[in-house]
């Protein structure tokens, strides 16, 4: 055989050997029945307030964690204060959002007074399927949560800073100080799977 030949022979050769061992593979894998891939994903709530909130009528301070907003919230006013927080809400799963309350003011009113989607990423369904708690204050037990709102999966894709995949959820908070003196208050929003 001439030597120039040898290459071209190599090369069919393998060239055969490689499809039938990708035929053989590929009979084999539709004899031997389906192949299934299962994952999941944990369920995940996020809140998280508006980058730059403040608020004008009351000193405040804003920890965001994860699942968890806390506001500290304080005046050296006797006034009864009416506090509005826009809470971001992101899930992947239905959820619920409790408030925990701590302080010497009295929250004589915790309620929605509004709910919008922030973009395109949110379930339709979302907005109209929430369960609002009217009014979750005063609590009769101080050492208990308040649940504020229930609702199903919220964001259909993103992550946890994007813009177009929460629902804005706002809180209205009325408080009434004890007597005549400073008050300071922590309320911490908690968001959970249901």
């Amino acid at each position: 055989m001439p030597a120039i030949l040898r290459p071209r022979c190599q090369f069919v050769f393998t060239l055969a050997a490689v499809m039938l061992l990708v035929c053989a593979r590929a009979d084999a894998q539709t004899r031997s029945g389906n192949v299934k891939l299962a994952a999941s994903v944990s369920e995940t709530v996020i809140l998280s307030l508006p980058a730059g909130f403040t608020l004008a009528s009351v000193n405040s301070d804003v920890v965001s964690s994860d699942g968890t907003v806390r506001l500290t919230l304080s005046s050296t006013n006797s006034a009864s204060p009416v506090i509005r927080v826009p809470l971001l809400v992101r899930s992947n799963s239905g959820f619920k959002v409790s408030a925990f309350v701590e302080g010497n003011a009295t929250i004589t009113e915790l309620s929605v007074s509004g709910v919008r989607a922030t973009g395109n990423l949110v379930s339709p369904q979302a907005v109209n399927a929430l369960d609002v708690n009217e009014n979750a204050g005063p609590a009769p037990d101080p050492s208990q949560p308040l649940l504020v709102l229930t609702g199903p999966r919220v964001s259909l894709g993103g992550t946890r800073q994007s813009p177009n995949n929460a629902l804005e959820v706002t809180v209205l908070i009325r408080l009434q100080p004890q007597s005549n003196r400073d008050w300071s208050l922590q309320l911490t929003f908690v968001g959970e799977p249901e």
